[in-house]
């Protein structure tokens, strides 16, 4: 499967890329590609084409604040979730879903 995530967290440091780094890792272990965009202290980096979005099975909202341009997001699956859920359960936003073999 093919995801799009967008990560964030209110002070927009470790935690935003935390999240973003377990699920890459665990993407890539369960054999999906994903692209992820950080919303962060340096602003949104990595920001999401419209084409990878158009592309993607499933979207990942792994945030603690408002995400920007959540409505690009619009008619797509979505999976919202707090960021601590990617750092500690990345497996199971996969799971969720129905990637997980």
């Amino acid at each position: 499967m093919k995801f799009v995530a967008v990560t964030g967290c209110p002070t927009g440091i470790a935690h935003t890329y935390m999240a973003a780094e377990q699920l890459e890792k665990t993407a890539r272990e369960l054999g999906h590609e994903i692209q992820v965009e950080t919303q962060g202290a340096m602003g949104i980096e990595n920001e999401l084409s419209a084409a990878a979005i158009a592309g993607a099975d499933a979207v990942i909202l792994a945030a603690d604040i408002a995400i920007e341009g959540a409505d690009r997001f619009d008619g797509k699956t979505k999976i919202e979730v707090p960021v601590q859920t990617a750092i500690k359960e990345a497996g199971s936003i996969f799971a969720r879903a129905g990637a997980v073999k």
